[in-house]
């Protein structure tokens, strides 16, 4: 709900600048979260080491294939762009894609619901910082899902609406894990390595490409600050954990 609405109003508001420090801001939280606290988490535990590097490794894989899976189906086709389409194709292809994003958001959002029960279930604290990390991470996706929404046709209200919607996904994927894994505590260090390489992934492959595209020292000094701001923020919350 938080990142939702914060995405709504930016994305209405165009706070392009704003979205751009979510990003650096995000890394910092998103690597630290994973490579500071969920990993060493699940290394604790009795699960066995080369099962947790292996999910890992399957994980970062398993994301790169979806992310290309999810491209190589977007159709990009232009009016006047030398291919012979009917009137109104674009319109047509952009509403496609607005509803494949809506689906992709849906399962992503599942994924998460069960990864903050994970979470929560190992330790309290790794909870409410995987929330954190989630919601960061979040606004500026949604705002890229509410530009291509908007583009496909969604007035703004049902763009919103479809939106939150997908987002409630995280609601069910949470209750199903918290269920599910509080029966099967086995799972939560594995859960919380796919999880992780999910984190990792999202950070090293998306987000800080788009951070290298700024490549002035002006540009550079704020998002280093807010990288540092991330990582501060989740060991401010870890510290927490150790001091009980």
């Amino acid at each position: 709900m938080i990142s939702i609405s914060a995405a709504a109003i930016l994305s209405f508001g165009l706070l392009g600048k704003m979205v751009e420090r979510m990003v650096s801001l995000s890394v910092g939280i998103l690597l630290s979260t994973s490579l500071l606290h969920a990993l060493p988490k699940a290394f604790d535990s009795h699960a066995d080491t080369h099962t947790l590097f292996a999910i890992l490794l399957g994980g970062l894989l398993g994301f790169f294939l979806l992310e290309k899976m999810a491209i190589l189906r977007h159709s990009h086709h232009y009016e006047g762009d030398g291919h012979h389409h009917e009137h109104g194709h674009d319109a047509h292809e952009a509403g496609k894609s607005g509803w494949m994003i809506l689906v992709g958001d849906g399962l992503h959002n599942f994924t998460d619901g069960i990864l903050i029960a994970a979470a929560f279930l190992a330790d309290p604290n790794l909870g409410i910082i995987a929330a954190v990390a989630i919601i960061a991470h979040e606004i500026p996706q949604e705002i890229g899902d509410f530009i291509v929404l908007l583009n496909a046709g969604f007035s703004r209200t049902r763009a919103y609406i479809y939106n939150l919607l997908c987002s409630l996904m995280a609601v069910v994927g949470g209750l199903l894990g918290y269920f599910t894994l509080q029966q099967a505590t086995d799972w939560i260090p594995y859960v919380l390595v796919f999880a992780s390489s999910g984190f990792i992934y999202i950070a090293v492959s998306d987000l800080m490409p788009q951070m290298q595209r700024r490549a002035t020292l002006r540009e550079t000094i704020p998002q280093v600050l807010l990288i540092a701001l991330g990582v501060a923020i989740v060991l401010f919350l870890t510290g927490g954990a150790h001091s009980h």
